[in-house]
């Protein structure tokens, strides 16, 4: 039971310094220790992040900070909040096309490494890629529910591709857009829950695994929003390129065990 508390607490350490949520961390962690079922790892990976966002938003909405630029974010969550919902239903499609939880595992482990990848590259050569700044509110909202999906099929909460979109739309720096991540994913993984609750297709799974993700996930926010005040861009985008080179190889790997 402690891999789940250090696990959720490790990630959103990370999580909330560069925007990523730390369901991107936990989700290919949880699949390659085969702790729980694939729907509940999804599960409990949105829980986890749902939490550690809550207190990043509520704490910078309490403080009043300027971070999140309310007039593209707010639309975008709401897109995302769409797409939470979509996502959901497009994993339990995808969950009852497939022969095994093994071959699920695999698709999402081969769709995350090929996002992780993609973001890795866009990253590493972002100073040579012209930038947009999207104002109109309907582009905005589709973006978010294209994130939307993408986060909530995955079940990584919001992950790098969001930081990836809102350097390219919306040219913030890597803070500013951290900030914004953490706002989108909050709106993404609530209606995702609450539809979850709704349709009464909430998988089976640990409580107590569930009270020991939350509560380090909160703690790994508390912790990481401590952290991302202290660090500067360069600090925060060298950590991001780390994360992402770790994470593409335990995807190969979780592919590899789901496929032999």
């Amino acid at each position: 039971m402690i891999a789940f508390l250090l696990v959720s607490f490790l990630a959103s350490v990370i999580g909330a310094i560069c925007g990523i949520g730390g369901g991107v961390i936990i989700k290919p962690v949880l699949d390659m220790l085969a702790l729980e079922s694939v729907a509940a790892i999804n599960f409990l990976s949105g829980c986890t992040v749902l939490s550690m966002s809550s207190y990043s938003v509520g704490k910078s909405l309490v403080k009043k900070e300027k971070a999140v630029n309310m007039a593209t974010g707010t639309p975008l969550a709401v897109g995302a909040a769409l797409g939470g919902i979509l996502g959901k239903e497009l994993f339990s499609f995808v969950k009852d096309s497939v022969s095994s939880p093994e071959n699920l595992s695999a698709i999402q482990a081969v769709a995350l490494g090929i996002i992780t990848v993609g973001t890795l590259i866009y990253t590493v050569n972002k100073s040579k890629i012209h930038t947009h700044n999207v104002k109109n509110k309907a582009a905005c909202v589709l973006i978010g529910v294209a994130l939307g999906v993408m986060s909530s099929f995955l079940g990584i909460g919001g992950g790098p591709i969001n930081l990836v979109v809102l350097y390219f739309f919306f040219s913030m720096d890597t803070k500013t857009a951290a900030s914004n991540s953490l706002y989108i994913i909050f709106f993404s993984q609530l209606a995702n829950l609450i539809a979850s609750l709704v349709t009464g297709s909430v998988p089976e799974f640990n409580t107590f695994a569930l009270i020991l993700m939350i509560c380090g996930g909160i703690g790994g926010g508390i912790a990481g929003r401590a952290l991302n005040k202290k660090i500067n861009n360069s600090t925060v985008e060298k950590l991001f390129i780390g994360l992402m080179s770790v994470i593409i190889l335990i995807c190969v790997y979780n592919a590899v065990k789901n496929l032999i």
